[in-house]
């Protein structure tokens, strides 16, 4: 009877799915319920996909990788499945060193690691006036850590979103409403597979 208690409370379990961002996940200048993290819960739980999904948005605007490993070590004790980590952008508007951006997010990866946690890496370009080097050292980074670690990867996380003025608000760098319309479709694309994996695991079957 035990046995089958606790497979009965695995199986129904929710998914605990935590975004670890800045301000592009935060929603900054739309209201959190129209930020992507919110699109996908709503999407996950919708009657054709009938997710069970906790999600938690630990996004905060204008922060950079510096504080990710001890945020998520704050995260911890709620017990997340699947981490969205969409960190770096700032480091790269400030210049950051991206060796020490690298050791940060290199840290938080490990560290959800090792606490069974499935990550998710979104990727970030920055403009063309920080110079190419710069540039290609700042994206590069986000390949390296997905390789090293094996993570699932989203390349870009503003595809379709950057440098496109009616997806963007007035000062040309959040998205507006439509524009986190595409990016919660963006993350769905790696998202969802994982998701529907990870449920189907719960609930013992392959």
């Amino acid at each position: 009877i035990l046995i089958f208690l606790l497979f009965s409370f695995k199986a129904n379990a929710q998914l605990h799915l935590l975004f670890m961002g800045d301000s592009l996940s935060e929603g900054y200048g739309v209201s959190r319920e129209k930020a992507f993290p919110n699109i996908i819960k709503q999407q996950l739980e919708s009657n054709e996909l009938g997710f069970k999904v906790k999600v938690t948005n630990g996004s905060v605007s204008g922060s950079t990788s510096a504080n990710a490993p001890s945020r998520l070590k704050w995260f911890l004790k709620s017990k997340p499945d699947v981490l969205v980590l969409a960190l770096g952008a700032n480091d790269g508007l400030r210049g950051i060193d991206v060796d020490s951006s690298s050791k940060n997010l290199a840290d938080t990866i490990a560290l959800a690691k090792k606490n069974n946690i499935r990550i998710v890496l979104t990727g970030m370009l920055i403009p063309p006036n920080y110079g190419e080097d710069y540039r290609n050292k700042f994206s590069s980074m986000y390949e390296k850590l997905k390789v090293k670690y094996d993570l699932d990867f989203i390349p870009f996380l503003l595809e379709g979103v950057a440098g496109i003025k009616e997806y963007n608000q007035a000062d040309g760098i959040h998205p507006n409403v439509e524009g986190h319309e595409v990016l919660a479709r963006n993350v769905m694309k790696v998202l969802k597979p994982i998701l529907v994996a990870e449920n189907d695991k719960r609930k013992g079957t392959k």
